[in-house]
């Protein structure tokens, strides 16, 4: 069963609407921290597919705050069909809940690229439903690839949790939205680690 992380911050609230493209957000070049808002990696709760294998340890958090990109496509073997197919996140990471702080970018790939350089890019491994079925699903990834000597340089696995909208909105996949894009907002709490 998913429950939700227990930490001592304040929920994200999240209003779904047919999105503005992402404004491009000041990034400071500031550490993140593992005990941000009181986090303590003893006491969240996660469903067991998306627990991180034994010997990784809890490395920082951010909040995430942007968009989930969808196209409508046509489908390859029939093109008189479409379908709404996902194409990337994009949103800004911050150290803070409320948008503060931002460090950070998180973007296709998956990557996540801190304001150090370093970055991230991962491949999913498992994922579960969220508790708010308005939402996308939570994951588990593992590092792909990382690069950069800063605070992603390291990172063996990520958790998606604590996510809020994102889905694909009710419009309508036919030849008329061919090719069109709709950004869903969407929010998310990132939890980074990596090997002694």
């Amino acid at each position: 069963m998913v429950t939700s992380l227990r930490i001592n911050c304040t929920a994200l609230a999240l209003t779904i609407m047919m999105a503005q493209p992402l404004m491009p957000q000041p990034l400071m070049a500031q550490p993140l921290s593992g005990q941000v808002c009181g986090v303590d990696p003893t006491t969240l709760q996660i469903p067991t597919t998306l627990q991180v294998p034994p010997g990784n340890k809890l490395s920082f958090h951010v909040f995430a705050k942007g968009f989930q990109i969808y196209r409508c496509t046509a489908d390859k073997t029939d093109s008189n069909r479409f379908t709404w197919v996902f194409v990337a996140p994009a949103a800004d990471l911050y150290l803070h809940p409320n948008d503060r702080h931002p460090v950070g970018r998180h973007y296709g790939g998956p990557t996540w690229q801190s304001t150090d350089g370093s970055k991230i890019t991962g491949t999913k491994l498992q994922q579960a439903d969220a508790p708010d079925t308005n939402a996308i699903p939570w994951l588990l990834l593992r590092s792909a690839s990382v690069s950069g000597s800063g605070i992603f340089g390291k990172i063996t696995y990520v958790q998606r949790t604590n996510t809020k909208g994102g889905k694909m909105l009710s419009v309508p996949a036919d030849r008329a939205h061919s090719g069109q894009e709709v950004r869903t907002p969407y929010t998310a709490e990132y939890y980074f680690y990596q090997a002694p």
